[in-house]
This record gives C-alpha cells, structure tokens and sequence, in this order.
C-alpha cells in the first residue's frame, strides 16, 4: 500500500508541475490582419420584380417580369416565320409594343431551337441574340425565345441569361431602372 501513495503522490508532483505555467512564457500578440472582401458591383444595381426593357431599335421600353427561375429570358414576338439565307437558317418577326403599338420587324439568324416543356405540351422556340438596353446598361447578343406572350400580362421574361452578374432581385421594388 505504500507504494502505491508513494506512485500515487509522485503522480500527482508530476502532474502538478505539467500544469504550471511558467509567467514569463507569455504567447506573442499577433497583429490583426485585415481582410478585405473583394467588392462585387452589379451593373444594374438592385432591381425589382418589373422593369423596363429596351429592344433596340425601339424607341419606347416594354415591361419585363423579372424572373430568376427562368434560364433564358423570352420576348412575345408575332408573325414568326423561319427561312433560309446563304445557306443558313433565320427567322423573320415582329415586336409591337402593346402600350403604344411601336412596332419593329426583325430578321436574325437562329440560335438554336430549343424544346419548353410544360404540363402535357411540348413547345419548339427559335433562339435568337437582340440588342437590348435595362437602366444605362447595353447588352449585346442577349439570347430570347420567340414565344407568343398574348396570354402574360408582360411582354419580356428576363431570366437568368441576362441577370447573372447584372443584377441583384429585390421582388418587393418595381421599375426601380428608368
């Protein structure tokens, strides 16, 4: 039994004297280091669920949804035929603005045609790249589908194609771009 308070006792000089800290051992201050976040600015600014877009050359801006579920932003288009020339696939349409009857024909090269799938439907649209124009921000080559949009109460859908990087969406503000 003595051996044991003698290991006992001598265990705990040593586990004494690990747990003494010596006081001129202080740990050296570190400086604070700044970091800097790296400041991201969107062209557009925030903006809301419903702006004005320009469709150059149109003189006067249709209202666009804001719509960041949308991959690819969509334009109501009428009278869309398809044709071919030198050898390529374009397509001829017309925008007109619903409030003032503004209206333009265009004939672009096609994109693509792609395939929207909705309940029970299955639709084809030509893609095409347009110049359009949000607050003081141009934008060349944007991709649209043609799409006949007589049935919403907005003539642009602006998806994620053109929001990306552009701009930051505040659903609860409207035509915060003039």
């Amino acid at each position: 039994m003595t051996k044991f308070f003698k290991f006992f006792s001598l265990s705990l000089c040593l586990l004494a004297a690990a747990c003494q800290t010596n006081p001129k051992q202080m740990p050296e201050i570190v400086p604070a280091v700044e970091v800097k976040k790296p400041v991201k600015t969107h062209a557009l600014g925030v903006i809301g669920q419903v702006e004005p877009v320009y469709v150059l050359p149109l003189k006067f801006p249709l209202e666009a949804r804001i719509d960041t579920g949308a991959e690819t932003s969509s334009i109501d288009a009428d009278n869309i035929k398809p044709f071919e020339r030198d050898g390529e696939k374009w397509v001829a349409f017309d925008i007109i603005n619903r409030q003032n009857g503004e209206k333009h024909h265009f004939e672009k090269p096609i994109v693509k045609v792609t395939e929207i799938v909705r309940i029970n439907q299955h639709e084809k649209r030509y893609v095409v790249a347009m110049n359009i124009k949000m607050g003081n921000v141009l934008m060349s080559n944007v991709k649209f589908t043609l799409a006949d949009r007589d049935k919403f109460t907005y003539q642009v859908l602006v998806g994620r194609n053109i929001l990306t990087g552009r701009a930051v969406v505040d659903t609860a503000l409207s035509n915060t771009l003039k």
